[in-house]
């Protein structure tokens, strides 16, 4: 369980001040800001959600919904997906392994014989060679059966290994990666420390070169870290001292480095006992004087923040996959409960209450299916701007699955809160995933400032044209044009037509309605706030959430356009699904930016928030008395 929530405080107060760029911050927020997404922002950004912030569609990523498979790929994937599924459905036992707290041995082998701890490392490797899509795909039929077996698996190559396959030399992918490939060999990603979680930056743990330069000496722990128990190869993250060239002086960077169980010196404490994701092993780990070859750097030295960053990210939209196959399974569950619980006479599918649960149930897992095979299907196209979007399949997929298996509990009733069914361990399992890779609410805030920094480019830019109205004319007219219609309510010419199928339109019109009303908001909340809109958490919380609704509507609409367009057996039904989301989601933003735009209300409620938590901080709890007085 690497629970990464990667967005020091410092980091906040860096940018503020001007000493970090919105590109560094988002580094540190643990996201996939590089050099080379910054300079495919400031050319022309192609993400639809970076294009939002700015009140812009930009449709190229969204629209159609992508199809990238070509037949090879396609005709491999069908052959795999059979023998996985059966494996789980007649191999491995989740109970099972949940009440051992491991992954039974014979499942254990099974998974190796399948090829599952090696699913995109290259076949010349010893892989399976799969692209991010085919990935999905089988990761979504782990998360169907067993979340536990799926934090094994990638903890292993989502984030244990996939260093080496980013950033390796040739030496170190042909060295590491077919014993990892054919799982003889586990890994394990070790960045958290017991003082730094958020704050990545804080870690202790320090690796020293020698004086001949061939080898670290690593000393440090690591805690939380998934397979820290089983992995025989690690990759960690510790401070090395850098000397500048230029003055002489001696800084502390990161630098990641691949680490081997047998150099000696690495130890592990016993298996921790969680909430869920039982079966998945957890393990504080030890470094005591390690000596690390040169030869074993990953990525350049003092550049390991960038390696973890990579790391976390590639697979983002894993988690979304996986989690998107968990609703589907927990979502039959609660139907074949539904079609066959009679109460008051008649089956309790024919309630209109638990016709809207399912009818929602099924919204979310729509959803959230439909972003990770958005975001798996942009990477395969080669894109390197969708930082934003991942992040936000992480977050809806995270909340959507716990949504949905506690509704699932409430259908089934007493049932549902027995170990039998197995809903409950679902539930459990499913917590860690708002906290893990990310917190939920660290990646809301990257969320929001990030793509209201691309926006806050823009507003310099316009600042500097002024400078030259006669120069940049076409410019300051064509977006002082957008703006007023925008901010008077008469809307910016923005339109889904040709792009939406009719059927749709109305929902089309819908999103387009709450993106004029979201870049309005964020246009005059950062002409107000300028650089300190970094410090307005309550404010940044709720323009993610709105950022969140209306990417997921534009995902929705794709897809069920693509449906429509190609005549599939679900189209009116998924029509139904997206009509529903649309319209809910556009009352939710159009809610939360008539709260924003409240001069009296809003900002009275933030300080409520500020002053009750501050009392509750020095009382060191509730702070009123009980009403009886004692």
């Amino acid at each position: 369980m690497q629970v990464s929530r990667m967005v020091p405080q410092v980091g906040l107060q860096l940018l503020k001040q001007g000493k970090v760029s919105p590109q560094s911050y988002g580094s540190l927020l643990g996201m996939r800001a590089t050099r080379n997404y910054a300079k495919e922002a400031m050319e022309g950004s192609k993400s639809f959600a970076v294009g939002m912030f700015k009140g812009q569609l930009t449709t190229d990523q969204v629209f159609p919904y992508p199809s990238v498979l070509n037949e090879e790929q396609m005709q491999f994937l069908k052959e795999l997906v059979g023998p996985v599924s059966r494996f789980f459905e007649e191999v491995n036992d989740p109970a099972k392994n949940d009440s051992l707290e491991k992954v039974e041995d014979s499942t254990m082998q099974g998974l190796k014989e399948l090829g599952a701890f090696g699913l995109q490392v290259p076949s010349e490797l010893g892989g399976v060679g799969l692209c991010n899509t085919q990935y999905a795909r089988l990761v979504e039929i782990v998360g169907m059966h067993d979340l536990g077996v799926g934090i094994t698996l990638g903890a292993h190559q989502s984030i244990g290994f996939k260093g080496i396959l980013l950033f390796g030399t040739d030496a170190q992918k042909k060295k590491y990666l077919p014993k990892l490939a054919s799982g003889e060999n586990l890994a394990a990603f070790c960045l958290t420390e017991p003082s730094s979680g958020s704050d990545a930056a804080s870690i202790r743990t320090t690796a020293v070169p020698s004086s001949c330069g061939k080898y670290y000496t690593l000393n440090g722990s690591k805690i939380w870290i998934s397979n820290g128990g089983l992995a025989e190869i690690f990759t960690v993250f510790a401070k090395t001292p850098i000397k500048d060239e230029s003055s002489g002086a001696v800084k502390e960077k990161i630098t990641a480095f691949v680490v081997e169980r047998s150099f000696g010196g690495v130890t592990n404490g016993p298996g921790e006992k969680k909430m869920g994701i039982k079966a998945s092993n957890t393990a504080e780990v030890f470094f005591d004087g390690v000596k690390v070859p040169a030869e074993n750097v990953l990525g350049d030295v003092g550049g390991g923040f960038k390696v973890a960053m990579h790391i976390l990210n590639n697979g983002r939209f894993g988690m979304a996959a996986a989690l998107a196959g968990t609703m589907k399974s927990i979502i039959a569950k609660a139907v074949d409960h539904a079609a066959n619980r009679v109460q008051f006479g008649d089956k309790i599918h024919n309630f209109g209450l638990i016709q809207e649960k399912l009818a929602r149930m099924a919204v979310l897992q729509y959803v959230t299916e439909s972003m990770a095979y958005m975001v798996s299907s942009n990477m395969d196209q080669g894109s390197k701007d969708f930082q934003i979007e991942a992040a936000i399949s992480k977050i809806f997929g995270s909340e959507a699955a716990w949504t949905v298996t506690d509704e699932c509990i409430q259908i089934m009733g007493g049932m549902g809160f027995m170990k039998e069914p197995g809903v409950e361990r679902v539930l459990r399992d499913l917590r860690i995933f708002r906290i893990f890779e990310g917190t939920n609410d660290i990646l809301r805030l990257f969320v929001a400032l990030q793509g209201c920094m691309d926006k806050g480019k823009e507003l310099t830019g316009l600042g500097k044209a002024l400078k030259n109205p006669f120069g940049n004319a076409g410019l300051l007219l064509g977006e002082a044009g957008k703006q007023f219609r925008r901010r008077t309510g008469i809307g910016s010419g923005l339109s889904l037509s040709g792009v939406v199928h009719p059927e749709l339109s109305q929902s089309g019109k819908l999103a387009v309605g709450a993106l004029e009303q979201f870049a309005t908001v964020v246009e005059a909340k950062l002409i107000k706030y300028k650089k300190g809109i970094v410090d307005e958490q309550f404010l940044l919380h709720r323009l993610a959430d709105c950022a969140i609704d209306l990417y997921a509507m534009v995902v929705v609409l794709s897809r069920a356009s693509r449906s429509l367009s190609e005549g599939h057996s679900t189209a009116q039904h998924e029509k139904m699904l997206c009509d529903t989301w649309c319209i809910e989601a556009a009352a939710r933003i159009q809610e939360t930016i008539a709260s924003l735009q409240s001069d009296s209300q809003q900002p009275q409620l933030f300080r409520n928030f500020k002053g009750i938590s501050q009392a509750m901080v020095e009382k060191g709890g509730v702070v009123t008395n009980n009403p009886l007085g004692f």
